[in-house]
């Protein structure tokens, strides 16, 4: 049975991800260091990890199994579940890979580099309606693929 993961802390997509994963009768858990308020969620697992800037982290990839689907915005904790084989969408709908997935932690420490330095100011884009709808998509297409058997998801595969 598929997972879905979410990595709560400063998530904009919650809402969203519950109510696709409701729709595909997947379970849901939302991690987070704390400030979930349980009610918001009734139809999701919320667990509050201790303070620790990866106990989220640690905490989704201990608990993942191959084939489960994690949203996180974080880069190295993608690289995590991805080797773990595990789906992982970040929250405006691009998907993470083992193709794709080198490239996001060069560009991460790269820009952190840029930062430390002051060539950068940290500015993040802004969130737009595209990205939440790219992200309903993409979570819908996500949970459909990791429903299917394992050797369905094989053969669809193959050229």
């Amino acid at each position: 049975m598929t997972t879905l993961y979410i990595d709560a802390d400063a998530c904009p997509v919650k809402d969203e991800a519950l109510e696709i994963a409701a729709r595909h009768e997947t379970a849901c858990v939302l991690v987070s260091n704390g400030g979930m308020r349980p009610s918001r969620y009734p139809g999701a697992r919320i667990v509050t990890v201790s303070d620790g800037a990866d106990a989220a982290d640690d905490w989704i990839v201990e608990a993942l199994e191959a084939g489960d689907v994690v949203v996180t915005a974080d880069i190295p904790l993608a690289a995590r579940a991805l080797e773990k084989d595990a789906l992982v969408l970040n929250s405006d709908g691009r998907d993470f890979t083992p193709a794709s997935i080198g490239t996001a932690l060069s560009m991460r420490a790269f820009k952190q580099h840029l930062r430390e330095t002051g060539e950068s100011k940290g500015y993040n884009r802004s969130y737009t309606p595209a990205d939440r709808s790219r992200f309903r998509q993409r979570l819908d297409i996500a949970l459909r693929k990791a429903s299917r058997p394992a050797d369905e998801q094989a053969s669809s595969t193959k050229p």
